[in-house]
């Protein structure tokens, strides 16, 4: 590698994300790297030629080493969508400028769908113009709903994270009996494919019965059948948990977050913000049964337990850093590394590349046979996917009880 290397971090972050970004630096160092230039907050401050020399902040293996048990976005993310080129052809005039006086070679994008179609215009118009540079995208997102891909850096982690807190929800339950029982609904992260909910399956075990019902967004929610299921539970037992997707939909395309007083907030690539359907679930429930009903929306927590983190996912996020950075040297352009599960036990998996262009914008849905019939739960064969993800244990670096993070000035 004989010029300069730029990374940027988009979208929302990960327990793993910054284990990605040790291993691009890591990496681009190794070959030869003169250079390696983080962009603040993504592409959306590349533009504002916002950026810093990482070995500033990465000066030994104790940095990397906190770098990669560090949680969100070391560098700062964005959510930016960039025009389509034939719409702004300046803006990317302007990008190119900006790489072409910092003497880029490779740049590297960690993110999930929206990130890949950054990487995908901007590898588009380097082929238009004739430019050297190079694009790979690295992929994150704990939403595991990447195209190609087995499963995400950033997915094994927030479902471990999951399926703790679950299981630890459920035992707080119970503690105490109620006359008609209670009812706690845990709201987990999905706008459109289940993973993330699907994981709180994981719960279950010698010492758990897990969480008594499970819905996913890829299945229409019935809200009569619901209700009529959590009324027989609740003449079975005093304490019921479920587990829902923040993105169920009725069968007519409502969310249920929109029966509340959910708030109507769209973000630049059309993404509704998605709260309030355990809310809105647990009062409903509460009139129609008189129980006790608690609304837990697990929210970031989800995506920045670093203290959870799972060892393999850590261990891969490096490894698709890496493998970004390789590609890049060895010429590819306009792809995206994926990670290929060569066995499940035991567990292996290795990094190829594929085509960025048949992975942006689209999204990988959890499949229906990996669904019970009735659409309360997930089967065995989601369980077995997820469960290697989660294995082994990354232990914070500890000052005075509690995690040290690699730090770096919020305002540059």
């Amino acid at each position: 590698m004989k010029g300069n290397v730029i990374v940027g971090q988009s979208g929302g972050p990960t327990a793993a994300i910054n284990s990605s970004l040790a291993g691009v630096y890591r990496t681009a160092i190794d070959r030869g790297a003169k250079k390696v230039y983080g962009m603040i907050h993504g592409i959306q401050g590349l533009l504002q030629e916002r950026y810093l020399d990482l070995s500033q902040y990465i000066t030994n293996d104790l940095d990397t080493e906190l770098l990669k048990r560090t949680p969100a976005a070391f560098l700062g993310s964005c959510r930016y969508k960039l025009p389509e080129i034939h719409e702004d052809m300046e803006v990317y005039k302007k990008i190119f400028a900006i790489l072409d006086k910092l003497e880029i070679e490779a740049f590297i994008y960690i993110g999930g769908n929206d990130s890949m179609d950054t990487i995908k215009k901007l590898s588009d118009y380097a082929i238009i113009t004739g430019h050297p540079a190079r694009f790979i995208g690295c992929p994150k997102t704990i939403d595991n709903d990447l195209a190609l891909t087995d499963h995400t850096p950033g997915y094994g982690s927030a479902a471990k994270y999951i399926g703790t807190s679950v299981k630890e929800i459920i035992r707080d339950g119970y503690c105490l009996e109620y006359e008609n029982g209670v009812v706690t609904i845990v709201e987990i992260m999905g706008r459109n494919a289940g993973w993330l909910t699907g994981a709180a399956a994981l719960a279950k075990g010698e010492d758990c019965d897990g969480p008594d019902m499970i819905y996913l967004p890829e299945i229409p929610f019935d809200l009569e059948k619901f209700t009529q299921r959590v009324k027989k539970l609740l003449q079975k037992k005093s304490s019921v948990v479920i587990a829902v997707s923040e993105g169920i939909r009725l069968k007519d395309g409502r969310y249920v977050c929109e029966l509340g007083d959910s708030i109507d907030f769209v973000d630049a690539f059309g993404h509704k913000q998605l709260s309030g359907t355990a809310g809105y679930l647990s009062s409903f429930i509460a009139g129609e049964t008189g129980s006790k009903t608690r609304a837990i929306e697990l929210s970031t927590l989800q995506r920045s337990a670093s203290h959870l983190a799972s060892r393999v996912d850590i261990l891969e996020a490096y490894q698709v850093g890496g493998a970004a950075v390789k590609a890049a040297d060895e010429g590819d352009s306009g792809k995206m590394v994926v990670l290929v599960r060569h066995s499940d036990d035991p567990y292996q998996s290795g990094t190829e590349v594929k085509d960025v262009h048949k992975i942006a914008n689209d999204e990988k849905l959890v499949p229906r046979e990996w669904v019970t019939k009735d659409g309360t739960y997930v089967t065995d064969e989601f369980i077995n996917y997820v469960r290697p993800l989660i294995q082994g244990d990354v232990s914070p670096v500890m000052v005075d009880g509690i995690p040290r993070h690699l730090y770096r000035p919020l305002n540059l």
